[in-house]
C-alpha cells in the first residue's frame, strides 16, 4: 500500500439552499484543486441529487447519515441503497451531533457502518471525546471504545476513513493544537495495529475535524498521522479551497 492519499471532507451540516450551495459548487468546480487530494462534500439529504448533478465528477459527495437497513417503515430515514441511487458514494456516520444531539448509540452507529459498507458505500466514521472526558484524562478510553465498535463492523478497511473530532473543538473556534491532534491520531493508529492489523493501521486514513480553517490547516496537515480533515463551517466558504490545497 502506497502513501495514504490525503482526504478532505466538507460537512455542510444543515446549511445552505440551492442558491448559496450552487454558488459554492461553482467556486469549487472552477478552483484549481490539488490533484493528489481526495475531496468529498457532505450535503443535506434533500440536496444530495442537486450536489451530485452539479459538482465536478472528481469531487465526491457524501450523505450526512443513513439508516441500518435498505428499506421499510422508517419514516424520515434514508438508506445506503437510496444514497447510491443518487450517484453518491459516501456517508458520514457517528458524527458527534448524531451521537450527542440525537442520541445515537455506539451500537446503532456500528450497525449503520456495517450496512453502509455491505451496500458498497464508503464510510467517514467519526469518533471523539467531549471536554469533560478530556479533562478527566479519559480521551484514549473514549475514542478507543468508539473505534472498537466501528472496527467490529468493518470487513474492508479500504472503504473507511476514520475522522477524529474532539467534540470540544467542533464549532467552538477552539482547535486541537497540531501536537494534540497528532498525539491522538498516533495512538489510534497504534490501536489499529494492535487490534486490526499492521497493514490496515498503515493504510487507513485518519483525518482531523474541529474548527479547521485555512489558517490552521497547513500545520495540522503536516503532522505524520493526520491524513486530512473533516471541515465544518469553513467548507461553506471559498476558504475550503485553501484547506483542500493546504497539503499541496
Amino acid at each position: 500500500m502506497g502513501p495514504r492519499k490525503f482526504f478532505v471532507g466538507g460537512n455542510w451540516k444543515m446549511n445552505g439552499d440551492k442558491k448559496s450551495l450552487g454558488e459554492l459548487i461553482n467556486t469549487m468546480n472552477s478552483a484549481k484543486l490539488h490533484a493528489e487530494t481526495e475531496v468529498v462534500c457532505g450535503a443535506p439529504t434533500i440536496y444530495l441529487d442537486f450536489a451530485r448533478s452539479k459538482l465536478d465528477p472528481k469531487i465526491g459527495v457524501a450523505a450526512q447519515n443513513c439508516y441500518k437497513v435498505a428499506k421499510g417503515a422508517f419514516t424520515g430515514e434514508i438508506s445506503p441503497a437510496m444514497i447510491k441511487d443518487c450517484g453518491v458514494h459516501w456517508v458520514i456516520l457517528g458524527h458527534s451531533e448524531r451521537r450527542h444531539v440525537f442520541g445515537e448509540s455506539d451500537e446503532l452507529i456500528g450497525q449503520k457502518v456495517a450496512h453502509a459498507l455491505e451496500s458498497g458505500l464508503g464510510v467517514i466514521a467519526c469518533i471523539g471525546e467531549k471536554l469533560d472526558e478530556r479533562e478527566a484524562g479519559i480521551t484514549e478510553k473514549v475514542v478507543f471504545a468508539q473505534t472498537k465498535v466501528i472496527a467490529d463492523n468493518v470487513k474492508d478497511w479500504s472503504k473507511v476513513v476514520l475522522a477524529y473530532e474532539p467534540v470540544w473543538a467542533i464549532g467552538t473556534g477552539k482547535t486541537a493544537s497540531p501536537q494534540q491532534a497528532q498525539e491522538v491520531h498516533e495512538k489510534l493508529r497504534h490501536w489499529m495495529k494492535d487490534n486490526v492489523s499492521e497493514a490496515v493501521a498503515n493504510s487507513v486514513r485518519i483525518i482531523y475535524g474541529g474548527s479547521v480553517t485555512g489558517a490552521t490547516a497547513k500545520e495540522l496537515g503536516s503532522q505524520k498521522d493526520v491524513d486530512g480533515f473533516l471541515v465544518g463551517g469553513a467548507s461553506l466558504k471559498p476558504e475550503f479551497v485553501d484547506i483542500i490545497n493546504a497539503h499541496a
